[in-house]
């Protein structure tokens, strides 16, 4: 099937974009405040890990994004966006201590016009930037309907909605036809997923509830193995996985060092039905990492669709990622950076992985 190309034109760009360049914006973000900027935002700092990519992707470039969260940095370096834009790893990361904290001083220094933070963790991470004199947008993060909504909220912010507009798009259409096509899978056809959000020391695992790697399992066919864990990130046990028995496993694209090795090598984990029968699989890593909700879901959603169901999801891959980076990033993105953000050297020989080959 054709790459989805998302239904953005370069005279959309410049005709929507230079009427809202100096008039004033208003926005209602995350934690229901009203906030107003008196123009659009050329100088953004984010705390949140995930926005510091979203930015860049709505914005199609790195001039507005001043500050950004130190893990945020390390996955544009350890990604392909540090090399697409380079000068992404000169932008300031020091403007957050650990667990949000801002950095008040250091934030300030960027000179920003909007600063983003979180909305679910209290007060404490809010009023000290807004006692500062500094506009704060809050976000609210891990389903699909909040990360609509905050790239609505910060392309709004930038003067850009209509990049929203398309890159929300893109997401409706792919998951929508995956939906539907998803319908026609019966119930014993629908592979047991376990996405494991840390294994390099605890091995750590979400149920149903709120959490997106669950969404996106049952989006594309599969049954999420963990489902009946209390909260997120809940430390379990090998004995627990060799009891679910998955038939696929997913590893985190958080831990650098980790490795499809970490099952395989494992007297336990190397026996349940997803290591025996090559079923282990690393998420990619590309603009920002695939795992949670990004600008690159769709893309996440192919590449586990076209795994647990390749005579139902035909997606070539490699075409639609170019597409997207083209249009996210501007960027042509060639074969080898496609082997880099799938790790093919890593895992090129598991289950169903070849037809990720370039032709």
């Amino acid at each position: 099937m054709p790459a989805h190309r998302l239904p953005l034109t370069l005279a959309a760009v410049l005709g929507l974009a230079g009427a809202a360049f100096a008039d004033p914006i208003t926005i209602t973000d995350q934690g229901g405040r009203t906030v107003t900027l008196p123009k659009a935002a050329e100088r953004i700092a984010s705390i949140p890990i995930p926005m510091a990519s979203t930015i860049i992707a709505m914005d199609g470039g790195t001039s507005r994004l001043v500050g950004m969260n130190p893990t945020a940095k390390s996955a544009i370096v350890e990604g392909v966006l540090g090399k697409i834009f380079p000068e992404a790893r000169d932008i300031p990361s020091d403007i957050t201590a650990p667990n949000f904290i801002p950095n008040v001083e250091e934030l300030a220094a960027t000179n920003p016009e909007l600063v983003i933070q979180w909305a679910d963790y209290g007060a404490d991470l809010v009023d000290p930037i807004s006692n500062a004199g500094l506009n704060v947008a809050l976000i609210s993060y891990g389903t699909e309907e909040k990360t609509r909504y905050y790239h609505e909220m910060v392309a709004t912010a930038m003067g850009k909605p209509e990049r929203a507009a398309a890159i929300n798009g893109w997401r409706d259409t792919v998951a929508k036809e995956m939906a539907e096509k998803a319908k026609a899978i019966p119930a014993d056809k629908r592979p047991k997923v376990l996405y494991l959000g840390r294994a390099m020391e605890n091995l750590t695992a979400s149920g149903n509830k709120g959490n997106y790697n669950g969404w996106y399992i049952h989006l594309v066919g599969g049954v999420n193995a963990s489902g009946s864990v209390e909260g997120n990130g809940t430390t379990i046990s090998p004995e627990q996985i060799a009891e679910w028995n998955p038939d696929v496993i997913l590893l985190n694209s958080f831990e650098a060092k980790l490795g499809i090795d970490r099952i395989y090598n494992d007297p336990i984990l190397s026996l349940t039905k997803a290591a025996q029968e090559k079923k282990v699989y690393k998420m990619p890593l590309g603009g920002y990492r695939w795992d949670p909700p990004s600008q690159e879901s769709p893309l996440t959603w192919m590449w586990l669709a076209n795994l647990l169901h390749p005579a139902v999801f035909t997606y070539d891959l490699r075409a639609e990622m170019k597409a997207a980076y083209k249009t996210l990033y501007n960027y042509d993105l060639g074969d080898a950076d496609i082997d880099g953000i799938l790790w093919t050297d890593m895992q090129g020989d598991a289950t169903n992985y070849a037809q990720f080959e370039a032709k």
